[in-house]
This record gives C-alpha cells, sequence and structure tokens, in this order.
C-alpha cells in the first residue's frame, strides 16, 4: 500500500494530464495541436468542453498487441477487464453491474457506423486489435450526438491518417500459454482515395483449464473522394471468433489452483465437462457518403448492417443467437465565418437501428444441444433526433449546447418447454419506453493560449439491452427500467506550445436512478434489477511529460513519463436487496484507487523500452461488500528495435513481459455471483516476442 501513496503523491505533485502522447521520434512533430473528432468535425482538444481521452497507433502498440487493456487502462476512468482470453468487459466512468461479459451502457462506432447494436450491445472482442489506429473515448453521458448511454461512448479510427504511397507489412509474434498472433496489412493512399485490407488471427491456449481462444479476422475499407464535393466511404468486417469460457472459482479455489477451470459443485458439472464456449460468427457492413452541399454545409448519410451467428453452451443451458441488425445514421453540419469574432456550428440529424434476435435455449449435454427449454423471438427499435450548436468568441470561450431525443421499444414472442415438451408455455408481448430527451451544456474559457477551464451537465440515458431483458435464466422481464441521471463535472487542460508537458484533469459527480444490476441464481443462470439509486463522485488526473525531448544524438535520445489516476468515490443509495439495505455500500466493481505509470525510452538505433505500471484498489466483489478482491501491483515492459533495411524494407522486432511482479490476480471478476465463485485469475508471469516486415 505504501507503494501506492508515493506513486499517488508523485502524480498529484505533478498537476495532471492528458491521454495524447506524442506520436514520433522527432522533436518537430511535438508542435503537431491535438484535436477531438468525436464531435461530427475537428475541434482542438485543448477548449473542448468535455472530458476526453485519447490514445493514438503508438500508444496502442507501446505494450503487447495482443488486446487493447493496457493502452485503454492507462487512462483514468476507464476499465477494461479480460476473464479469460477474448471475454472482454469495459467501463466508462462507472461500475460492472450491468456487464457479466460485453460492453454495455457504452456506445461505440466505427467512423460513422454504430458497432453498438440496436439492442444495446456491442462485440467489442470481434475486432483485431493490429487493426485499430486510434481510440477517442468521451467519458460520462453523452448522448446528444450519440443516442442513450450513460456511460459514454469510444470512437474508433481503423483507417489513421496515413502517408501518401502504397505499403504492407506482415506482423507475426507468440508467447506464453501458446499464444500465436499473425496478421497482414495493405493500404493504398492516393490524392482521392485511402484503401486498407486487414486480416488476422490469433490462437491462445489460455492460463486456465478451458480457456483456449481462436480468432480469424478480415477487415477491408475504402474511402474515395470521387469530386471536390463528395467523398464516399466503405466498411466491412467478418469474424470467426471461438473462446472457452472457464468459470468463476470461490477464493480457496483460487488460492489452491487458479489455473482449474470452475469444478462441480454437487449436481452441477463444471465448466470443463459442459465444454463451456461461446462462439461468434458476425459480419458487419457500412456504407456513409458525405457532401459538400455549400461552403459552409455539410450533409452525410450512412447505412449499416451486421449478422451474428451466436451459440454458447454454458452450466445451465445450450443457447443459440440468431441475430440481425439494421440502421441509418445522417446530419447537417452548418458553419459560421471561420474568420469571425463569434465563429459557430450547428449539427442536426438523427440515428434508427432495428435488431431481430431469435433466442434459444437447450439442455446442455457435455458441450452437445439436447432438450429445448426456451425460445424466444425479439425485435428491437431505437432511434433518436439530435442537434447540437457551439459557438467559440475571440478564440478564448466555447459554448456548446446539445440534446437528443430517445425512442426504445421491442416485441417479444416465445415458448417455455420447462413444464412439457408437447404443450409449452407461451408469452407475447411489447414494451415501449417513455421517449427520454437527453440536454448537454459545456462551457470552456481559454485562460491563455495554453491553459482552459471547462464545465459541463448532461442527462445519462440507457435502457436494458435484450441480454438484459432476457438474460440467461430464459425468462424474459418486461418491467426492467431504464436507468438514468444527471452529471456535473468540471476540469482544466493545460498543453506547454511544444506539446512538451500536458495536464488534463476532471471532477465530477453523477447522480444515477434505476441503475441495472446483475444476479445470478442456484442454477448459474443471471438475471437483472434494478437496484435503487448511485451516487458517483469521481477524480481523473492525467500528466503527460517530455522529460526529454526526441533528439538524434546522444546514448538516451528521448525519455517520457507519463501517470494517471482515478479516484471513485461510488455509492449505493436508495438499495435495498430483500430484508437486506445496501445502501452507502461502495459500487460493486469498481476499485477506489487506480494508479498508472509509464515510461517510453529512446536509445540510438530505433531502440525503445517502453514500461508500464498500474497500482489497482482492492475491489467489492458483492453488493454487500462482505466480499473483496485484493489490491494488486501490475508490471508490463516491451523493447522493441526497428531498422531499415533498405529503400523498400522495414524490419521490427519486438519482445516484452507481463505481470513481471508475479503477482496472483483476478483481471475481471464475476460480481454478485453465487457461491461466491467470484474469480478468474490472470496469467502470472509471462512473456511475448515478434516481428514486423514492412513494405515501403
Amino acid at each position: 500500500m505504501r507503494k501506492f501513496y508515493i506513486l499517488t503523491a508523485l502524480l498529484l505533485s505533478g498537476k495532471i494530464a492528458l491521454a495524447q502522447v506524442a506520436d514520433t521520434t522527432q522533436s518537430d512533430a511535438l508542435l503537431n495541436e491535438v484535436t477531438v473528432r468525436g464531435y461530427i468535425s475537428k475541434q482542438p482538444l485543448l477548449t473542448t468542453p468535455a472530458s476526453v481521452g485519447i490514445l493514438n497507433a503508438r500508444q496502442l502498440r507501446n505494450q503487447a498487441e495482443e488486446s487493447l487493456l493496457p493502452a485503454i487502462n492507462a487512462l483514468p476512468g476507464v476499465r477494461m477487464e479480460e476473464r479469460s482470453p477474448g471475454s472482454y468487459r469495459l467501463s466508462l466512468r462507472g461500475s460492472l453491474l450491468r456487464s457479466p461479459f460485453g460492453v454495455r451502457n457504452v456506445k461505440i462506432y466505427i467512423d460513422e457506423f454504430p458497432l453498438t447494436d440496436a439492442g444495446g450491445n456491442t462485440y467489442l472482442n470481434l475486432i483485431d486489435p493490429r487493426s485499430i489506429n486510434r481510440i477517442e473515448i468521451l467519458k460520462g453521458p453523452d448522448g446528444s450526438l450519440f443516442g442513450a448511454n450513460s456511460g459514454g461512448v469510444v470512437l474508433l479510427d481503423v483507417a489513421g491518417n496515413p502517408a501518401p504511397g502504397t505499403r504492407a507489412a506482415f506482423s507475426l509474434n507468440s508467447g506464453s500459454y501458446g499464444l500465436i498472433h499473425e496478421n497482414i496489412a495493405f493500404q493504398k493512399h492516393s490524392r482521392n482515395s485511402q484503401f486498407n485490407l486487414h486480416q488476422a488471427f490469433q490462437r491462445s491456449d489460455g492460463y486456465r483449464e478451458n480457456a483456449a481462444m481462436r480468432r480469424h479476422y478480415g477487415q477491408i475499407s475504402e474511402k474515395w473522394q470521387y469530386n471536390a464535393k463528395n467523398i464516399l466511404k466503405a466498411f466491412a468486417f467478418y469474424t470467426d471468433l471461438k473462446y472457452e469460457t472457464p468459470g468463476g472459482l470461490t477464493q480457496a479455489q483460487f488460492e489452491q489452483d487458479p489455473r482449474q477451470a470452475r469444478p462441480a459443485a454437487g449436481q452441477t458439472p463444471g465448466a470443463a465437462a459442459q465444454h463451456a464456449r461461446i462462439e461468434n460468427k458476425t459480419i458487419f457492413g457500412g456504407v456513409a457518403h458525405e457532401t459538400q452541399l455549400r461552403d459552409n454545409l455539410r450533409h452525410v448519410i450512412a447505412v449499416f448492417g451486421s449478422h451474428t451467428d451466436y451459440r454458447n453452451p454454458f452450466i445451465s443451458n445450450y443457447e443459440i443467437r440468431d441475430e440481425a441488425n439494421y440502421g441509418t445514421r445522417t446530419y447537417l453540419e452548418l458553419n459560421g465565418d471561420p474568420a469571425a469574432a463569434l465563429n459557430w456550428k450547428w449539427n442536426l440529424g438523427l440515428e434508427y437501428q432495428q435488431a431481430q434476435q431469435q433466442i434459444s435455449n437447450y439442455d446442455n449435454n457435455g458441450g452437445a444441444k439436447g432438450d429445448p427449454q426456451a425460445s424466444d423471438r425479439i425485435n428491437a427499435r431505437q432511434h433518436f433526433y439530435f442537434t447540437r450548436f457551439t459557438t467559440t468568441f475571440l478564440q478564448h470561450l466555447t459554448a456548446e449546447a446539445a440534446v437528443s431525443l430517445n425512442f426504445y421499444g421491442l416485441d417479444y414472442n416465445g415458448y417455455n418447454y420447462s413444464n412439457s415438451l408437447t404443450a409449452p408455455d407461451t408469452l407475447a408481448g411489447k414494451k415501449t419506453f417513455t421517449p427520454a430527451w437527453m440536454p448537454r451544456l459545456g462551457l470552456a474559457y481559454a485562460i491563455n493560449p495554453n491553459l482552459a477551464w471547462r464545465a459541463s451537465v448532461s442527462r445519462g440515458y440507457s435502457p436494458p439491452t435484450i441480454a438484459e431483458i432476457r438474460p440467461s435464466n430464459t425468462i424474459i422481464n418486461p418491467d426492467l427500467a431504464a436507468e438514468n441521471g444527471w452529471n456535473y463535472e468540471t476540469g482544466f487542460r493545460f498543453s506547454h506550445p511544444t506539446n512538451r508537458f500536458q495536464a488534463d484533469v476532471s471532477v465530477f459527480d453523477f447522480r444515477l436512478q434505476d441503475a441495472i444490476s446483475r444476479r445470478v441464481d442456484a442454477a448459474d443462470a443471471e438475471y437483472f434489477v434494478n437496484a435503487g439509486g448511485t451516487n458517483q463522485l469521481g477524480v481523473e488526473a492525467l500528466l503527460n511529460s517530455w522529460l526529454l525531448q526526441p533528439k538524434v544524438s546522444g546514448f538516451l535520445r528521448g525519455l517520457q513519463w507519463s501517470n494517471s489516476y482515478t479516484y471513485s468515490y461510488f455509492r449505493f443509495r436508495n438499495y435495498n436487496n430483500a430484508e437486506d439495505n445496501f445502501s452507502g455500500n461502495q459500487l460493486t466493481g469498481v476499485p477506489q484507487h487506480v494508479a498508472v505509470s509509464g515510461l517510453v525510452l529512446q536509445f540510438p538505433q530505433a531502440l525503445q523500452l517502453s514500461m508500464q505500471y498500474t497500482f489497482t484498489d482492492r475491489v467489492p466483489l458483492n453488493d454487500a461488500n462482505t466480499a473483496f478482491a485484493k489490491q494488486y501491483h501490475l508490471l508490463q515492459a516491451k523493447i522493441r528495435w526497428i531498422n531499415s533495411l533498405n529503400d523498400k524494407f522495414q524490419l521490427e522486432l519486438f519482445t516484452g513481459a507481463d505481470n513481471i511482479l508475479n503477482q496472483r490476480y483476478s483481471l475481471g471478476n464475476d460480481i454478485n455471483a453465487f457461491g461466491s465463485r467470484f474469480y478468474n485469475a490472470a496469467p502470472l508471469r509471462n512473456y511475448y516476442g515478434g516481428l514486423t516486415l514492412t513494405f515501403l
């Protein structure tokens, strides 16, 4: 614990932070201004009236590239977990009460296309991490342009901003526990066209029993400016993903043998005996068109769709889902005179999505489909209208006013075979949620060219997902209410004129009502309830500094130091569970303190050493706060060397290690688990290495 307090003191004495690391080894590139792209058009990060985290390509590759966890978890207020290879969870400024796995309560987009479906679920684990070149995270409720959410928004950029020309790259690496990751990337960028192709294969045997994973991934994108005023974009990917799920362990099992899968208990078989796993085959695609109607008027329209074949044999049953999703997004942008003292922009648009899901559950006979248990067809529809007006006065005061009106509803028709195979119970109905307004007001004032203050107030609203209304216990719960609440925050940003030193700090207070929480019954099937309210008071600080600016001579040619700190005082409010009152308890799944410190050292011959240290405070595992996962210290390091073989070929060699301190910890606990089976052991010390060959 003393290590944590020492590190926290260093963080706070160094002030605060920003999420952008200079993506370069040349000092002149430090002069580049950091911009935010998420609000439809680019704007300077310094005067953006929102809390934003940005990860560029270099940050994403400073540690192991088989997972986004190290880079994303370096941002304050963001927590990504991996229960086993391929099983991700993501939380922005909040708990994982709603997410046994996957991503909920967060909207995720790839360019103009929402990866989050109409049912509220996001399969982030479908994307190969190496295909992503930039991540932008808008923290806190931000439904003005992005619809229903109370957690935040994630924007993925797979195309990047490449230099003109043609290049191809081949990467291959391997590591502990049978890890293999291969990918091929091809890119052709001309004056009017940008084409990208990405193929990847990844597999791992996993640290634990019944934890193997493999993923085949293919992605293609094209951006074509076919005349001076029109741009056509296309994007598609296909993923064939399979990963085994070892299941949670009790504390005694975790301490005795953390590598075991969940064992049998009484008449309930274990995870390995049931061949518990997830198989997901998804195809996703979209087309977007942008036209400049006038010099100051732009229109964008996108259409998109996906299909998922999903199979999940687990302890209590064998679930099959056939999912289809489609939709459109369109908006207008009108700009004022950028040279005027009062500059402004106005956006107006809508987004519509519909999901059709056939969900069927069967007995799980040792990994094979058995007799039917239930079958339901659920159609979900959501759409929202949005408008946003932002203005800047004399480049000092930026004001933003935005609002969206959100509609959500679903209908269902199903059969339950629990009483009889010949005369199943039938259930049909319709659920329409009251349309919800999500306003947002923001201000940013540039105190001087390098320091800005910001403040905002916004409303979050997040209806239950299909997976929460119809969970794995196969019982449809149409009475589950949407969670909503108001978020108030303020903060400061500082950026040195050459970006040598950057700092950002935020303080927020989010009051959530009707919080959705996960429960697990004796058969290990989950269900969800509205758990009263939560008070979420937090502080986020991030510091980035080049202690030694990149140079071309000397032994140490660059030294970058970055730190982030998250303080989460999150508590239940008005929360009663049967006879128990949990009001005032710490929010389940949220560590109160998280601190991350990173160093990047650059040496001659393009040799680079990256190190990252993470302290995570103890984590409450149930709403009663009677069980906690212990705090842990995680140290990671990566060395890479880049050499130009000639004018056409470039070779990169890299090697690294994870969990260097050999900590025994759980990276993705099963919260509120029946029988106290909370723990999913993360790997002990492990290694990897590989190469990338680039053809220029």
